[in-house]
């Protein structure tokens, strides 16, 4: 999984790595070059680059001032900077570590530190998504509904239903969970977790329905067979994956195009007879209940007088209502003493442009001086 927090300290590699890519599989005045990795075999999904060729790429002009500009990609990384970059768990075990826990104490660590995003038991809220929704068995059956007529249920995506690997859940959690505290979950607790969201999704193991009592650990984390492993295209697990999905896009008639030519791009009338995609036809759905508006005018706006409670409510609770999320917590006298003490110029300031795990005006469209509003009343609030 990638590390946010590296991304510029690996730039110079990426950097080389695209030299390569060009260096490699430039065509020869053509002015259309193959997309290639590396070892100069194709890219899998037969994708192009346009080299730079008199003046232009492709058919557009190049900008002669900016193709002069230095650009700076930073420095090479460490080889230990690229060891701790480079770390995942894969489906086989690779990079999965020893621990255990119970789905009982995973219980326990989303209540503290994962509910107030993800909702009770899993369902969802506060624009974050649901991490289960009922029997995964049964609900990876709906993956193949269409919403083809009015009022047919679509498929349900969820992690149990939909997602082929338990180990990209682990490393999810492990690596990224929980917001803004990534990475300081332990192993045991990351196995906790994930036996209780198994447990959430009714998951059997070697026919062992996981339930709060249920441990586990690496050796029956690797035993789990997902209900949906089988729904993907291509498939890419196993030795031979990359060479077996080359040999997939090389032929558009597997992913639903038109039986034409390995280098062409299809992009009209592109679905074949036999594909399982279903188009809704004659113009869609058309009786709406109540009807669809058809006025353009958009509708008269009431002022009214801003209320910072409503504010707050609607855009900081989510992380300051509780300790899990690491901010300052609203109604904490102890922690609202620490940031005031920066001088309220500064708290307004790190607010508006955002600071530490906290996006600027904390992801709202609140304006400068509705914000400073909020931040009074919260701060009010706190003494």
């Amino acid at each position: 999984m990638f590390k946010l927090d590296r991304k510029l300290m690996i730039s110079a590699s990426v950097f080389t790595a695209a030299a390569l890519l060009v260096v490699g599989c430039a065509g020869s005045g053509t002015g259309v070059s193959k997309s290639c990795s590396t070892s100069g075999q194709a890219s899998i999904d037969g994708g192009v680059f346009y080299p730079a060729v008199n003046g232009k790429t492709g058919p557009y002009l190049l900008d002669s001032k900016a193709s002069g500009m230095k650009i700076n990609n930073g420095r090479i990384p460490t080889a230990n900077e690229l060891k701790a970059w480079d770390t995942d768990v894969m489906a086989d075990g690779t990079g999965l570590p020893e621990g255990s826990g119970s789905a009982s104490d995973g219980s326990d660590v989303y209540d503290a530190k994962c509910l107030s995003c993800h909702g009770d038991f899993g369902s969802g809220g506060a624009g974050y998504p649901s991490l289960a929704k009922g029997n995964a068995y049964t609900l990876k059956a709906t993956l193949l509904s269409q919403r083809s007529v009015e009022g047919a249920d679509g498929p349900v995506r969820v992690f149990g239903s939909y997602w082929p690997y338990v180990s990209t859940l682990w490393w999810y959690i492990k690596d990224g969970m929980p917001h803004p505290m990534t990475g300081s979950l332990s192993d045991d607790e990351t196995y906790a977790l994930t036996a209780y969201i198994l447990q959430l999704n009714e998951i059997k193991i070697d026919g062992v329905l996981v339930d709060s009592e249920y441990v586990l650990d690496r050796e029956k984390l690797l035993k789990v067979v997902m209900p949906n492993v089988d729904g993907f295209e291509p498939k890419i697990a196993g030795p031979n994956s990359l060479p077996g999905i080359r040999a997939y896009y090389a032929n558009p008639s597997n992913y639903g195009a038109q039986k034409v030519k390995s280098s062409e791009r299809c992009m009209t009338n592109c679905q074949t007879s036999t594909a399982k995609t279903v188009y809704i036809q004659n113009g869609g759905i058309k009786d709406f209940i109540p009807p669809m508006a058809t006025a353009r005018d958009l509708p008269k706006v009431e002022s009214k007088e801003f209320d910072p409670k409503k504010a707050y409510e609607e855009n900081c609770a989510a992380c300051h209502a509780t300790k899990s999320m690491g901010a300052p917590m609203f109604g904490d006298a102890k922690a609202w003493t620490s940031v005031k003490a920066k001088g309220m110029d500064t708290v307004y300031k790190n607010g508006i442009n955002g600071i530490n795990g906290m996006p600027a005006k904390g992801g709202s469209t609140l304006s400068d001086a509705e914000f400073k509003s909020v931040v009074d009343y919260i701060v009010n609030a706190s003494k």
